[in-house]
């Protein structure tokens, strides 16, 4: 090991480099250039964590307000990254929310339903089509569906390209000046009288502010400020090297998620010739640690099982399937916000579903870094909610 030194040329630090904190990383670089340093534990594109992989769905349509009041703005903030970069991130494909009523009769949605996401869309002015079980085979005759089936469809749904998102704010980032290290793990956060002791193997950075994007290793980094109650789930999503090329291409059909017994979501062909399909939730109990890479065989069977009853076309012979995490706060709702008493600290936790305004909440992040506030309304996502300061509030995750 190096003997440790302290370098105080470095104001502005990101921990965890990605989607989260490559976003923050390029919008603070915007602001501040070349004080930005951004700390990744790992290689770059990595696959430890959640950000990894071609898709992610973005969408308009939400069940929550407060996910619907941003999504405009998450929309922009794409647009403006794509401007300036030359690179398509984003692609519409339309989207469905399918429901299968009979089979979701007495479970406690929460408000993830048909009627939760029209009346969240309707107070928000995003335009959808309802459709029953016969519109949508007649729109999309690629599915076999029950006749108990209702659906959502939006037409600004789409992909966001994950890995090419990400690599593109790390490329405008470092034309902005600022320093990405991989292999960086921090060790510890020590606040000081001016500032933030970043401490890593062989060094000492000082920083003015840091924005810790570490997801599960969240409580890790921030160890002896704040402890946040995060529960990290092993999740998975399988390619299916599909012979329906055609009918599963993007112009030919949508992204979409499955509410019923289980639920599913699925992209058309993107990222690699093949379509991709994982389902929501329900994966093991790990930490950043003792995760494994090893799919779950009986994820998979329900996987295979559910296509085989409702898109036959839509499989094929597995390509591959592939792990990630997802980090939970106990409502399932983001953490954006500064450490209380600690502003000179801030973080973002994306509660396994942000992708998708990803860009926008490091655009946020940034703010609070440079600013100390956001135009953007987050207060639902702050560290003083009840979910987070109350033992025993419990879990409410969606279904």
């Amino acid at each position: 090991m190096h003997s440790s030194r302290t370098r105080p040329d470095r104001r502005l630090v990101v921990i965890g480099c990605g989607g989260l904190g490559s976003a923050a990383t390029y919008w603070l670089s915007r602001a501040a250039g070349g004080r930005v340093l951004a700390l990744e534990r790992h290689g770059l594109g990595h696959d430890h964590g959640a950000s990894q992989d071609h898709s992610r769905i973005i969408r308009y349509a939400q069940h929550q307000d407060a996910y619907a009041v941003l999504a405009p703005a998450a929309y922009a903030a794409w647009r403006d990254v794509e401007r300036v970069s030359a690179q398509t991130l984003v692609t519409e494909t339309g989207g469905l929310v399918i429901e299968d009523v009979e089979a979701r009769s007495g479970l406690d949605t929460g408000g993830r339903n048909l009627g939760g996401y029209a009346a969240v869309a309707d107070r928000h002015g995003v335009d959808f089509d309802l459709l029953d079980a016969r519109g949508i085979e007649a729109r999309w005759p690629q599915f076999r569906l029950a006749g108990t089936e209702q659906a959502m469809y939006q037409r600004r749904t789409g992909i966001v390209d994950a890995a090419r998102a990400n690599a593109t704010h790390v490329a405008l980032a470092r034309g902005h000046g600022a320093e990405i290290r991989e292999h960086s793990p921090v060790r510890a956060l020590h606040p000081t009288r001016d500032g933030v002791e970043v401490v890593l193997d062989d060094e000492v950075v000082r920083a003015e502010h840091v924005v810790v994007t570490a997801d599960a290793r969240t409580n890790e980094v921030l160890d002896g400020l704040v402890e946040i109650p995060l529960t990290v789930l092993q999740e998975q999503v399988t390619y299916y090297a599909t012979p329906n090329l055609l009918d599963f291409s993007p112009a030919r059909f949508p992204v979409f998620m499955w509410h019923g017994a289980d639920n599913f979501y699925g992209f058309p062909v993107y990222g690699e010739v093949a379509t991709k399909l994982g389902q929501h939730m329900g994966g093991n109990e790990v930490t950043a640690d003792s995760r494994t890479f090893e799919p779950d065989p009986l994820r998979q069977k329900r996987q295979e099982a559910f296509l085989a009853e409702h898109l036959p076309g839509f499989g094929g012979p597995e390509l591959y399937t592939k792990t990630c995490l997802y980090t939970i706060p106990p409502d399932q709702h983001y953490v954006i916000d500064s450490v209380p008493g600690e502003p000179r600290v801030s973080v973002g936790v994306g509660a396994g579903h942000a992708f998708k305004f990803a860009s926008l909440i490091g655009k946020i992040l940034a703010d609070l870094a440079t600013t100390g506030g956001t135009r953007h309304p987050i207060g639902a996502f702050g560290l003083d909610r009840p979910a987070l300061t109350d033992p025993t509030w419990g879990r409410a995750f969606h279904v």
